[in-house]
C-alpha cells in the first residue's frame, strides 16, 4: 500500500498506513466493491492483499466502524452496514453531539481556570505538556490528551465541570485516536494545549477562552476534513462548486 501526501492546514504531510488503509476501504465500500451486506475479507486475507500489518489494519477497521460503515460480528467477521457516512460515533456518543457539549463546557471552562488555577495546577499541566510533546506512541498520547482536559477542568475550581468531563472521558479518548490516527492531529494538539496552558499561565480568561476555542474549532475541522474529503477529481464548473 503506497503512502500519499495529504494537506493539513495548507501544509503537505505524508498520510500513515492508517490512513492509506482506510481511505482504501472506505473507497471500496462507497464504490460499491463491497456492497451494503457484504462481508469484508479476513483480516489476514487485506493483510496479505494491502501489504500492512495487523495492528495497521485492525486501526483501520475500528475507524471504518467508527464512521458507521461497518460492523464487527464476534467470531463472524466484518460486515459492510452502510454506502455513506453520516455522523462518526465514539463509544456512546455522536460525534455531532460531543462537539456540542465540549463547547458549551470545555470553553467557559478554560476561562474559569484561568481564574482559579494554583501553582500547583500550572506546574501539572506545564508536566503533562512535556510528557506529550515527548511522547511517539499514540495511545499513551491520547491517554495523556484525556488527563490534559481533565486537569483544566480540575483547575476550574467546579466538580460539576470535571465530572461532565469524566463521563465523557472514553468517547474523548476514542475521538482522539480516531483524529491521530486519521488526520495527523498530535503535533497540531499539542501546539493548542500549549497556548491553552500559557493562557492560564497568564491568567487571562480571555486568551484561554479563545485558546480552547481554536483548539475545538480544529479537532471539528479535521473531523469534518476526514468525514467529507474534498475529492481532487471532483469535477468543478467556472471555478466552483455549484
Amino acid at each position: 500500500m503506497n503512502l500519499s501526501d495529504s494537506q493539513t492546514a495548507g501544509i503537505p504531510r505524508r498520510i500513515s498506513a492508517t490512513e492509506a488503509v482506510f481511505g482504501h476501504l472506505r473507497g471500496a465500500i462507497e464504490r460499491g466493491d463491497y456492497a451494503v451486506g457484504d462481508k469484508l475479507p479476513s483480516e489476514a486475507e487485506l493483510c496479505r492483499t494491502l501489504e500492512v500489518s495487523r495492528p495497521v489494519l485492525r486501526e483501520a477497521l475500528r475507524a471504518l466502524q467508527a464512521m458507521g460503515l461497518t460492523v464487527s460480528r464476534t467470531g463472524k467477521g466484518t460486515f459492510v452496514v452502510a454506502n455513506t457516512v453520516e455522523d462518526p460515533t465514539f463509544g456512546d456518543y455522536a460525534a455531532s453531539d460531543l462537539l456540542e457539549v465540549r463547547r458549551h463546557v470545555e470553553i467557559p471552562v478554560a476561562g474559569y481556570a484561568a481564574l482559579r488555577r494554583t501553582p500547583e495546577d500550572l506546574d501539572h499541566l506545564a508536566h503533562l505538556l512535556d510528557r506529550m510533546e515527548r511522547e511517539t506512541d499514540t495511545t499513551a498520547w491520547v491517554a495523556l490528551d484525556t488527563v490534559f482536559h481533565l486537569a483544566v477542568a480540575e483547575a476550574a475550581r467546579n466538580p460539576v465541570f470535571r465530572r461532565v468531563i469524566e463521563e465523557i472521558r472514553d468517547a474523548l479518548a476514542r475521538q482522539s485516536t480516531f483524529l491521530n490516527e486519521l488526520g495527523g492531529r498530535r503535533e497540531q494538539s499539542n501546539c493548542e494545549h500549549r497556548a491553552i496552558v500559557e493562557a492560564l499561565v497568564d491568567g487571562s480568561e480571555h486568551d484561554a477562552v479563545e485558546a480552547m476555542s481554536h483548539h475545538l474549532h480544529r479537532v471539528e475541522t479535521t473531523l469534518t476534513d476526514i468525514v467529507r474529503p474534498q475529492r481532487a477529481d471532483t469535477p468543478t464548473e467556472g471555478g466552483s462548486e455549484a
